[in-house]
């Protein structure tokens, strides 16, 4: 009988299949703006087309009654079919040939099967092992040479090398009595044009195993210049390898963590390997994806169901991306029975270049400097605000307060309430009013401690103070008085534009225009997700890979932007660039303004000359942008 369809077929059939074909036979579409069909809704009744469909991103979405999705879940909801069979049906339309993993139907896989793949992972590590002496790994002994690993801590990880190669591991497997397809489904080989071919080349190559030491992936990072591929490549989603529910190192952190009643999540294999070799033997990483809800549900396996007196200690890097990180691993912090904390490095040093740069005890001595999550988050939700100003002084207050409000214990409670006053300069009254309030805040909207957090994450986006946002798990939905104001209305044409024309965009600009702050919450929620994934914003199912990184509640959202129409005539590069450059002025406009405010607040002659050449650099990159 045969089993679920290969995971790859899957993604094959829909990126070969036109939606815009499928859902023509069901509604009549017409034209309805730059790349986009609309048509009337199956799902609702409706006198006009709010029914849109974009081929383009392979979506489609009803703007009356919030229907959406790709094109199985159409077939799904249209004809009530099961998933299996809008795949076979879609596979026949266009002549496909899929392939089925043996045993027996259903999502489950067989255990013969899995058994094979990990199996196939098993003889890949050993491979690479053996790689790694050969003389032409030398580009990765030198990499980890440089960064403090010898031949004896490589072993002890399972570090290895691919070889630059088209095939060489697929042969080597293959004569192990390994197909085709296994090597296929346990992505370890890839697909093309030309035939299979090895997934990893030229790269180091660590191997990712689950808790019980199985290697169900790798992790490959790029050494050669010649390399165009990302920094780090790993193994795609497959029947073993789950990225959301797999942290580096635990096979070997998991002892040390239930005894110790401690982990510490790192950011990356050297980090775990240098933590591990200073002393600090229950760092894990997550592997090329955020920090989640399913990781959490393994570590709380690990260190226990219910062990208040544990402790999760996160390391951040102090950069952009390190205060987002940390900004998502406070959200789900209440998911924890432990405490939790955040250790930063010296001048921001991450565990891996600390111990290059001063050694094993400085490593030990980060982790030991540990300063809980809520005075972390405190901290840098106050520092982003002007403390100069009374203004300032006061959204400070307003941000840090529901911070502060989700602490359960009174006298805890009463501390960072005091901590929150000395570093927002405000009376301790009113640091106690402005908690009482957010407290009572929560307590009317039912809300959750992980809600309030999420207020005080997007309250530097959002001039009404954390009060106005909307909860962690709820997109704000978005009122007339939004489309009408040209500040939010800039942030939804953004968004559109870079999930609906990335390659017109461009990389550089994108990644300029995911730094500016938002007004709007929710479009807050989408940029960060659309930031998360911004490497591949070329590749195919780049509106699927930011679909992935959302919330679920905000999965509409995101498919409404990557469907609404665009306006029709001209050239849709020219007006996806004007869209972003008009929103990168706006925050060139911002930092201005910020700026002529110090520079009105200094009697300084050198700081005042810095403030100076701030300020033409910004003024010549603004009439940059506009032509001039």
């Amino acid at each position: 009988m045969a089993g679920r369809i290969r995971q790859s077929d899957i993604e094959e059939v829909k990126a070969r299949t036109n939606i815009g074909d499928i859902v023509g036979d069901y509604v009549s579409l017409k034209t309805g703006g730059v790349g986009a069909l609309k048509g009337l809704c199956p799902f609702h009744d409706e006198k006009s087309p709010s029914f849109y469909v974009r081929p383009g991103v392979g979506r489609y979405h009803c703007f009356g009654c919030g229907e959406g999705g790709d094109v199985y879940e159409f077939l799904l909801k249209m004809d009530h079919v099961s998933f299996t069979d809008a795949v076979e049906r879609l596979a026949a339309r266009i002549g496909y040939q899929l392939h089925y993993e043996e045993g027996g139907g259903g999502p489950s896989e067989s255990s013969g099967n899995r058994a094979r793949l990990l199996a196939a992972n098993a003889a890949a590590e050993e491979f690479f092992r053996d790689r790694l002496s050969a003389p032409d790994a030398e580009p990765g002994r030198r990499f980890l040479g440089e960064r403090g690993f010898d031949a004896a801590a490589a072993a002890h990880f399972g570090v290895g090398y691919a070889p630059k190669s088209w095939d060489e591991l697929t042969k080597h497997l293959r004569g192990k009595g390994f197909t085709q397809d296994e090597l296929v489904a346990a992505g370890l080989v890839s697909q093309g044009d030309r035939g299979v071919y090895d997934r990893f080349r030229g790269r180091l190559i660590w191997p990712i195993r689950d808790v019980t030491g199985q290697t169900i992936g790798f992790g490959a990072r790029r050494l050669l210049d010649d390399d165009k591929g990302p920094k780090y490549l790993n193994t795609p989603e497959t029947a073993v390898y789950k990225k959301a529910q797999v942290l580096y190192g635990l096979d070997l952190a998991k002892r040390d963590i239930s005894r110790q009643d401690q982990v510490v999540v790192v950011e990356g294999y050297t980090d775990v390997m240098a933590c591990h070799l200073a002393g600090i033997t229950t760092a894990v990483a997550t592997c090329g994806t955020s920090f989640g809800v399913d990781h959490i549900k393994v570590i709380r396996r690990v260190m226990g169901d219910d062990n208040s007196q544990g402790s999760v200690i996160f390391t951040f890097d102090p950069d952009a991306a390190g205060q987002k990180a940390a900004a998502r691993a406070f959200g789900e912090e209440q998911r924890f029975s432990a405490q939790t904390y955040v250790a930063v490095g010296p001048e921001g040093l991450d565990p891996c270049d600390l111990r290059l740069a001063k050694g094993d005890d400085a490593v030990r001595r980060m982790i030991d400097a540990r300063k809980p999550m809520f005075e972390f988050m405190i901290r840098q939700v106050v520092e982003r605000f002007d403390l100069d100003s009374v203004e300032g002084r006061a959204a400070a207050l307003r941000a840090g307060a529901p911070i502060v409000a989700t602490i359960r214990d009174p006298a805890s409670q009463n501390g960072y309430t005091r901590e929150l006053a000395r570093l927002s300069g405000a009376e301790l009254q009113d640091a106690a009013r402005a908690v009482r309030s957010a407290q009572h805040s929560g307590a009317r909207g039912g809300g959750r401690g992980g809600d309030q957090r999420e207020a005080s994450r997007t309250a530097q986006h959002d001039p009404r103070g954390a009060a106005a946002a909307a909860p962690a798990d709820q997109p704000r939905p978005l009122a007339q008085s939004d489309l009408a104001d040209p500040t939010q209305r800039t942030e939804r044409e953004s968004l559109m534009v870079l999930l609906q024309l990335p390659g017109e965009v461009g990389a550089d600009r994108a990644a300029r225009a995911v730094q500016v702050p938002f007004v709007n919450p929710t479009h807050a929620v989408v940029r960060d997700a659309i930031a998360s994934q911004l490497p591949t914003m070329t590749q195919p199912g780049w509106v699927d890979r930011v679909l992935a990184e959302v919330p679920q509640a905000y999965v509409p959202t995101v498919n409404a932007l990557a469907v609404a129409e665009l306006p029709q005539g001209g050239d849709p590069g020219r007006y996806a660039r004007s869209i972003v450059d008009g929103l990168i002025d706006r925050d060139l406009l911002r930092e201005k303004a910020e700026l002529t405010s110090r520079l009105g607040r200094t009697e300084d002659p050198e700081l005042r000359r810095q403030i100076s050449i701030a300020m033409v650099a910004i003024e010549t990159e603004r009439r940059r942008l506009r032509g001039e």
